[in-house]
């Protein structure tokens, strides 16, 4: 059997998060759908957008294109959208086994997998993001019969931070038991090469916390699980991770951080909060910058997507942080905002912010920023990294900017609390 991993078109709802990201390339819990899918034994081709082939051929390259032939073997079709929880890839692992043909739907009636048992004939087209419904509907799809199994999917980008604190303990406790991990102090576990500091606080029975390869924690810092440092993370000293906090690898982490995802090559060194937030890559915040997660009223937080709101159910929920995105010093984001990718942020964030622009409302300014200030940007970034800037990387920025043209509308409204 195959497997075939594919975006939809419900992929945008989750900008900015995939507006340069793959959605099976979202961390939550301190593991991605692609890990998962790698580890359940079968050949993994892929349905992708087409501004991220190129970034999927050289970064996934095991990833192969999804092409189907006549005769083709039972295959399982997963939307790139499933969260990476343990017990989502328990029920991938048990539909793999079962073989039989069915469909699973989600609360909003989008496929989230499905089974074809036996030899299926080929598409009248190559697969494609655009032409997955006609495929669909062509292999009856949407007649199979329901499978008892569900499986939960991302349908905004703040479900990633309600996922995130739901699944980390879990997965990471099977990460603790799959890998090779020596425990340090109470609770506090590593990888070859991690390392801890000096005078480090770790609070009793919270949840495992987990130090991958040569990843680092200064003296001085204070430790809340479960957490999460990806390899070559490394927290810089008098700093705090509290109840919930997933780093990817080569990030460097200072301050107080609570309950958020960062992805790998994102900085926050200096001092400031961060709490119940996402934080895409190659991300730098500026010494200050603080954000807010909960409302002064103590009430559920609503966000706003492409100009509607969105009730999260939660009462907790700080940013959302598109790639590259950049921030000043002592730069105060509001609760609930989103930060469009390839955005520079002063002072207050009292409302979202489109992609691609300089955002100083506090200062009467909101200005574009044109791709080839990014690409710039980009190539000094990855300098200091020692990350080379490959075609496909420069190539992303503009795509990135003419897909988010529509969000820099939104620029010229007033300024709104």
């Amino acid at each position: 059997m195959s497997v075939v991993v594919f975006e939809d078109h419900a992929t945008e709802r989750l900008y900015p998060i995939t507006l340069g990201r793959l959605a099976y390339n979202i961390s939550c819990g301190g593991y991605r759908l692609c890990d998962g899918l790698r580890d359940l034994g079968a050949p993994v081709r892929s349905v992708a957008r087409p501004h991220l082939l190129e970034i999927e051929r050289a970064d996934f390259s095991d990833f192969a294109p999804a092409r189907h032939s006549a005769g083709a073997r039972t295959q399982m079709l997963v939307n790139a959208r499933v969260v990476p929880s343990r017990t989502n890839f328990q029920t991938l692992q048990q539909l793999l086994k079962e073989g039989r043909s069915g469909v699973i739907f989600d609360d909003r009636e989008a496929i989230a997998a499905v089974v074809l048992a036996g030899d299926t004939p080929p598409p009248p087209l190559e697969l494609s993001v655009e032409n997955l419904p006609d495929y669909f509907n062509y292999a009856r799809i949407p007649s199979l019969p329901p499978l008892p199994q569900t499986l939960t999917l991302f349908d905004y980008p703040h479900d990633v931070i309600r996922f995130h604190m739901q699944i980390l303990e879990e997965n990471l406790n099977h990460r603790l038991a799959q890998g090779d991990y020596t425990e340090l102090v109470d609770g506090v576990f590593g990888a070859p090469g991690a390392r801890l500091g000096e005078h480090v606080v770790v609070a009793p029975g919270s949840g495992p916390i987990l130090l991958d390869e040569n990843a680092t924690i200064g003296p001085f810092c204070f430790l809340s699980g479960a957490a999460y440092l990806g390899k070559n993370a490394r927290v810089i000293e008098h700093s705090a991770l509290k109840d919930g906090v997933s780093l990817g690898h080569t990030t460097k982490i200072g301050g107080e951080v609570e309950a958020s995802v960062i992805e790998p090559y994102t900085n926050k060194q200096h001092y400031g909060f961060l709490g119940h937030s996402y934080l895409g890559s190659w991300i730098n915040l500026g010494a200050g910058t603080c954000n807010s997660d909960l409302k002064n009223t103590y009430g559920v937080v609503n966000m706003e997507y492409r100009g509607e709101k969105t009730p999260t159910g939660m009462q907790f929920v700080g940013c959302i942080m598109g790639d590259y995105a950049k921030s000043a010093i002592n730069t105060g984001i509001f609760t609930g905002k989103v930060i469009g990718s390839c955005s520079m942020v002063y002072g207050f964030v009292t409302t979202n912010v489109p992609s691609f622009v300089n955002y100083a409302r506090l200062f009467g300014q909101v200005t574009e920023l044109p791709p080839e200030v990014q690409i710039a940007t980009q190539e000094r970034m990855f300098k200091r990294r020692k990350v080379e800037q490959r075609p496909c990387d420069a190539q992303l920025i503009q795509d990135m900017y003419i897909l988010s043209q529509h969000e820099r509308q939104l620029a010229g409204e007033p300024l709104s609390l």
